[in-house]
């Protein structure tokens, strides 16, 4: 999600509009913007259009799709992160019938990813909002509050989240998005969620998170710095060091969340161009896939997943014409690491 100088997620709080920050997906909007290669030329992927799976919402004002991700049954599971309360907030979509419907909704939450645990089978939701995570049952029912409260003294801005081989949460915390200020951390949740460690602070606008192939440490994007963050884990999943790894070349585009395939390379997601480009895991820029020049009303593609064990990606594009998914030949297989967010 994109957030500063906060194209503010008009949101709904209980019976009114919330004018929370929660632009945590990004920055202001504005017509797509270029990238400048860094030395080598690169290709470029076209993507193609799947189906249109929102419009923009009258209360809102927007509509913004984020936090793709397949279940083990197939279905691909999307957010819509400013729907209003009574429409749907999670949808899921049959990728082969090309049929979408609703999941769940709610009167108060602004849901930014969505992510299937490996513990116990649950969604995973991060209301950015109300700095809480919330899990459903896959079929949008049984909603649970998972993780609520501060996080030594401050409460999240929880953006994307990444889970581990055995299903503790890594969230990246956008907090400072708002103020500008570099306040952003990277927060581990045990899996019963009793308890919070933060593993990173100082980070500007914390968004994407993703693990790499072997699980040895954490991609994360800075949204405010258009930088990409290595966070190198040790045994118990603590932080043994940390380094800039990419910087993004992205004009008036700014870096969202992150997907990660079989190979080891990153699917990094725009806001403010509908594109995602893709680096290896030296920082190597392989690719740009595209959305059609022809496609109007769209300025961001935040986020992509790639089918489990295959290589069709799906990518969440959304703009003032409306929230769309396309489709595009990933570079690598898909593994749990490739739902971005």
């Amino acid at each position: 999600m994109r957030r500063l100088p906060p194209r503010p997620l008009a949101v709904l709080a209980t019976a009114g509009l919330l004018a929370s920050a929660i632009a945590g997906c990004g920055t202001e909007s504005g017509a797509p913007g270029g990238l400048s290669a860094p030395g080598a030329t690169t290709g470029t992927i076209r993507a193609q259009k799947v189906m249109q799976l929102t419009r923009t919402h009258e209360e809102t004002g927007m509509t913004l799709l984020e936090g793709p991700a397949f279940h083990p049954d197939g279905g691909l599971f999307v957010v819509d992160v400013t729907a209003p309360p009574g429409k749907p907030k999670v949808l899921r979509v049959d990728v082969r019938r090309k049929t979408v419907r609703a999941v769940h909704t709610d009167g108060r939450g602004a849901y930014t990813s969505a992510q299937f645990s490996p513990y116990d089978g649950r969604l995973y939701l991060t209301d950015y909002a109300h700095g809480e995570i919330v899990s459903l049952a896959p079929d949008g029912g049984d909603p649970r509050t998972f993780f609520a409260g501060e996080v030594d003294g401050a409460r999240m801005n929880p953006d994307d989240i990444a889970f581990d081989e055995e299903g503790h949460l890594y969230v990246s915390d956008s907090r400072g998005l708002s103020e500008g200020a570099a306040h952003g951390r990277v927060v581990r949740i045990d899996r019963d969620g009793g308890k919070a460690t933060v593993l990173a602070d100082g980070l500007a606008a914390t968004n994407g998170v993703s693990f790499d192939e072997a699980y040895r440490g954490l991609w994360i994007s800075e949204l405010t710095e258009n930088r990409i963050s290595y966070l190198r884990l040790g045994e118990g999943g603590e932080v043994t060091s940390r380094h800039t790894a990419i910087r993004v070349d992205g004009g008036i585009a700014q870096t969202d969340s992150i997907a990660v395939d079989a190979d080891g390379n990153l699917y990094q997601g725009l806001h403010g161009r509908p594109a995602i480009v893709v680096y290896d895991r030296h920082g190597e820029r392989l690719a740009t896939v595209e959305v059609p020049a022809r496609a109007e009303g769209l300025d961001s593609a935040t986020n992509v997943a790639i089918t489990p064990g295959g290589t069709k990606a799906y990518m969440t594009v959304s703009g003032p014409g409306g929230g769309y998914l396309y489709t595009f030949d990933a570079l690598g297989k898909g593994t749990r690491q490739s739902n971005g967010g």
